[in-house]
């Protein structure tokens, strides 16, 4: 889910440094076995002065991908690099990083011609609203080759079988999270969301609280009420979309769910104690829609808007994953696998 989004940041500060007249390379995870930190898909930007942005494990692999990015903007060759991260008897390159896995990460030039059309072509395809694929060579004199893949139908067909020298990455739009009321409690629940890879859009009927001052960045911001007619037509509200209500109107809040209700989203959260989700789900014939979660939020004893906020990201991420949550710990296998 992140990828999207990681991708999209990452491609537009290497389009800022080539117009700078500066270089960059990208650093890409492409291949782990057992335990890593990051999934396939995680990038890593090195500017030519050594600066990075993002990552592709938890902040151990980063000072060598990032000497190595640096040698390979000096001789303009890609790199395909490997590190075994397991037991420190097995250390490769004297990192000692003791995770239990191996990670391939694939490094190449980003500020050459054949790149930066590359990268045009996806940041395109990241303004739409469609799953493509982009599939690059790893190994050869095509090594660094990118191409840009569109997906008709299911994008996961085939994507597993991919050759051993080409890693392809699937990008898919990341869910929307539409949060009905904007008050200050929606700052921090709007940040946390966006930060974990949801595509946010506020949705309140005093525009005072919709001021881009109070929701910078990429976060959308619709002054609606839930009787207009524009509600229907302007929300996202699909499927792949996911709802929080909050607004601390009793009013508000139930018009407001008895439109999502007739909508196709995946959640519905509603903000406040139980009896009056209760009362409100009495009211608007919803009593037994399992879309519906309220009080929302997973029980993590939080108190203020910051740990509210954290507690229902921590939720959406469970339902989207489809996992009950739970202790790490007390998970048996690999802490990613489904």
């Amino acid at each position: 889910m992140k990828q999207w989004q990681e991708t999209a940041e990452i491609l537009s500060q290497v389009a800022g440094q080539a117009q700078a007249g500066r270089r960059a390379a990208v650093a890409t995870v492409v291949r782990i076995r057992g335990s890593a930190y990051r999934r396939p898909g995680a990038k890593l930007l090195v500017r030519d002065d050594g600066s990075t942005s993002g990552s592709v494990s938890g902040g151990c692999l980063e000072a060598d991908v990032r000497e190595r990015a640096l040698a390979v903007l000096r001789d303009a060759t890609p790199r395909l690099v490997h590190y075994e991260t397991g037991s420190d008897d097995h250390q490769v390159f004297g990192l000692g990083l003791g995770c239990n896995g191996a990670v391939d990460v694939f490094v190449q030039p980003a500020t050459t011609p054949a790149f930066l059309d590359a990268a045009r072509r996806i940041r395109e395809c990241l303004a739409g609203d469609t799953p493509f694929g982009i599939s690059t060579t790893l190994v050869g004199a095509r090594a660094g080759d990118v191409s840009v893949l569109a997906f008709v139908g299911d994008a996961e067909t085939g994507i597993e079988a991919q050759a051993a020298d080409v890693f392809t990455e699937v990008l898919r739009p990341p869910p929307h999270l539409v949060v009905f009321g904007a008050g200050d409690d929606a700052l921090p629940l709007a940040r946390y969301a966006a930060d974990a890879g949801f595509r946010v859009a506020l949705v309140d009927h005093r525009p005072a609280f919709l001021s881009p001052e109070r929701f910078p960045g990429q976060v959308g911001r619709l002054e609606l009420r839930p009787e207009d007619d524009a509600a229907s037509s302007s929300l996202p509200l699909g499927g792949e979309a996911y709802a929080v209500v909050k607004t601390h109107s009793l009013a508000h809040d139930r018009e407001w769910v008895r439109r999502l209700i007739g909508t196709d989203v995946a959640y519905i959260g509603v903000l406040g104690p139980r009896a009056r989700v209760e009362e409100i789900l009495h009211e608007v014939g919803a009593a037994s829609d399992e879309r519906v979660f309220g009080p929302v939020g997973l029980d993590l004893g939080a108190d203020g808007p910051e740990q509210v906020a954290l507690s229902i990201v921590a939720e959406l991420l469970a339902v989207r994953s489809g996992r009950a949550p739970g202790h790490l710990r007390r998970r048996r296998g690999a802490i990613h696998a489904s």
